[in-house]
């Protein structure tokens, strides 16, 4: 049995990890993850860089942004690899955070299930799409959504 590559090659961590090519550079951009050149000029990650994306993924998957999986990653020592003990670390630093987005969604669920009863969704004084009747003086409907020049706003 041969000894595993130390490195593979853009397609071979594309293929491995399910992440398309143009993800795998994009996170090498953000700084996410690092690779090296070969030399005929080609990417080559280190094995474990695997490990690194899974994390990366799963962190997304709990709804975290690319900037909190960054700064997340940049207080690893020596980038290295999140470990077992690095994951429960990081996830109980996001714990309030994940508990504030859930009681968030849970509100929206409520006031949604009402909104659908009384189908208001576009009366100056909805709950959804104005709270606390800010948009009332832009006058009636969406006025989020209608263009500039018809008095809507960005």
């Amino acid at each position: 049995m041969s000894a595993l590559p130390d490195h593979l090659s853009i397609g071979e961590v594309a293929t491995r990890s399910g992440i398309p090519h143009t993800a795998l550079r994009f996170y090498e951009e953000r700084g996410l993850i690092t690779s090296t050149r070969s030399a005929g000029n080609q990417r080559r990650y280190p094995r474990a860089v695997l490990r690194r994306l899974a994390f990366i993924r799963t962190a997304q998957r709990v709804g975290l942004s690319l900037e909190e999986i960054s700064d997340a990653l940049h207080t690893l020592p020596d980038q290295r690899t999140p470990t077992k003990a690095d994951w429960a670390k990081l996830s109980k630093s996001w714990q309030e955070e994940l508990d504030t987005r859930i009681d968030a969604l849970q509100r929206l669920r409520q006031r949604l299930t009402s909104c659908i009863g009384c189908g208001c969704l576009s009366l100056r004084t909805c709950h959804l799409s104005n709270p606390g009747d800010a948009m009332e003086p832009l006058g009636p409907g969406a006025p989020r959504l209608k263009p500039r020049s018809e008095g809507g706003i960005d």
